[in-house]
C-alpha cells in the first residue's frame, strides 16, 4: 500500500523512472499535448472536465512523490495574467526559476529529458509548467 496521496499507476510509475534532470510537465487544458510528445514522454490526460483537475493540485501530488530543483514557465504577454506563476513560486519553494518565450519553451517540452506530461483541466492561461526532477538527500546530507 502507498503512504503518498498519489495513486495514479502511470505517473507513479514514470516518476520512478524518472532520473536526476528529467523534465516533469503539468500542461493545462489547452496545450495541445498530442504535438508535444518527445521521444521518452509519456502523456497522461487528467482533463476529464474543464477546471478537474487543476494544475496546483497535481503540482502538491508531485512534491509529495520527488525532489524538484528547478522550474520553466512560458513568458506571457504584458497585458497578460499569469497569476497562477506566483502560486507555484510559492509552492516550489526555493528552487531555480525561469522563463521562456512560447516557441522554445515548446521545444523544451519536446526534449528527450522529458519523461512525463500530464494534462489537467486546468482553465488558467500561462499555467504550463516544465519540472527539473531533483536529487534526494540522503539523511547525512542534510546536515550541509
Amino acid at each position: 500500500m502507498l503512504k503518498t496521496s498519489v495513486i495514479h499507476p502511470t505517473i507513479m510509475e514514470v516518476l520512478a523512472r524518472s532520473g536526476h534532470f528529467a523534465q516533469v510537465v503539468i500542461a493545462d487544458g489547452n496545450l495541445p499535448v498530442g504535438a508535444m510528445n518527445g521521444p521518452n514522454s509519456t502523456t497522461v490526460h487528467l482533463n476529464f472536465k474543464p477546471g478537474l483537475l487543476d494544475a496546483l493540485t497535481v503540482l502538491e501530488g508531485i512534491l509529495e512523490v520527488c525532489p524538484i530543483q528547478g522550474a520553466i514557465v512560458m513568458q506571457k504577454p504584458a497585458e497578460a495574467n499569469a497569476e497562477i506563476h506566483n502560486s507555484y513560486k510559492e509552492l516550489l519553494g526555493d528552487v531555480s526559476w525561469d522563463e521562456m518565450e512560447r516557441w522554445a519553451f515548446y521545444d523544451k517540452i519536446r526534449d528527450p529529458l522529458t519523461t512525463l506530461i500530464i494534462q489537467t483541466g486546468e482553465q488558467r492561461r500561462f499555467a504550463n509548467l516544465i519540472l527539473t526532477v531533483g536529487v534526494v538527500k540522503m539523511a547525512e546530507e542534510s546536515n550541509f
